[in-house]
């Protein structure tokens, strides 16, 4: 696979940057007269780790129109084992309260990432393409809040599917463009089985304000939020480290 071109590498204004894929951050606007929504509350709590994550690691060279190929592609094949974990917790407790309420949308990602990876490098991907030492502790932390009742998923289905919904449509359009990817190595953020985007990520923002709301501690929601942002920080910062510094295997896949 070829890296980027001349005309691939040209730099974006800042003005073209979007929202990063890892979160939305559409602002809630808050009634200051009561408490802010789970929602809301994630919002805030997040802020400066969005803001950071935007200029720091492969996720930042990616909005700029600077990442090669293998970055992206290193990118998505250690995100696949959080989305694995995250819809596996979201299965298991598909039927509990709160969790139900999300479920029901069916916002899979799994299946369209092991996709994306095959069209973009082969079938043998899994064995081609390594796993990182940050992309396995995103995925365990990921696991491990799908314990108990599963209410800190929450947090990671705000910090990924909203995202995907948001930023995540326009970093669609930038990967076209930049590194030329096709229509069907980028399926990662098509929602085919939905008509209106901005209709399904209102609706999901409501429900998990909806969910939250049946969690124990809401608060606890909140602080997962941004162990979620913070790990995606370090898995964006790790991919890009591994493409500069250089493996024999990313390199391959260039």
């Amino acid at each position: 696979m070829t890296g980027l071109g001349a005309q691939g590498r040209r730099r974006l204004t800042r003005r073209s940057l979007p929202s990063t894929p890892i979160a939305d951050a559409t602002v809630a606007t808050a009634d200051v007269s009561s408490p802010p929504s789970v929602v809301t509350a994630l919002y805030l709590r997040t802020k400066a780790l969005h803001a950071e994550a935007e200029r720091t690691g492969i996720i930042r060279s990616l909005l700029w129109g600077e990442a090669s190929r293998a970055g992206y592609i290193l990118l998505l094949r250690n995100l696949l084992p959080a989305y694995r974990a995250m819809e596996h917790g979201l299965e298991r407790h598909r039927e509990s309260p709160g969790i139900a309420l999300l479920s029901r949308y069916r916002l899979e990602r799994t299946l369209a990432i092991e996709s994306d990876l095959a069209a973009l490098c082969g079938e043998r991907w899994s064995e081609e393409i390594p796993l990182l030492a940050a992309g396995e502790i995103y995925a365990k932390r990921v696991a491990h809040a799908a314990d108990g009742d599963g209410m800190r998923l929450i947090a990671h289905t705000y910090t990924r599917y909203l995202g995907d919904l948001s930023g995540g449509q326009i970093l669609q359009r930038l990967l076209a463009r930049s590194l030329e990817l096709l229509p069907s190595e980028l399926t990662f953020y098509d929602f085919p089985h939905f008509s209106d985007l901005d209709v399904l990520k209102a609706d999901y923002r409501k429900a998990l304000d909806e969910a939250a709301e049946l969690a124990p501690d809401p608060q606890s929601v909140v602080e997962e939020g941004a162990i979620a942002f913070s790990m995606n920080i370090d898995l964006s910062c790790a991919v890009e480290a591994a493409v500069l510094h250089g493996s024999a295997t990313v390199a391959a896949v260039e």
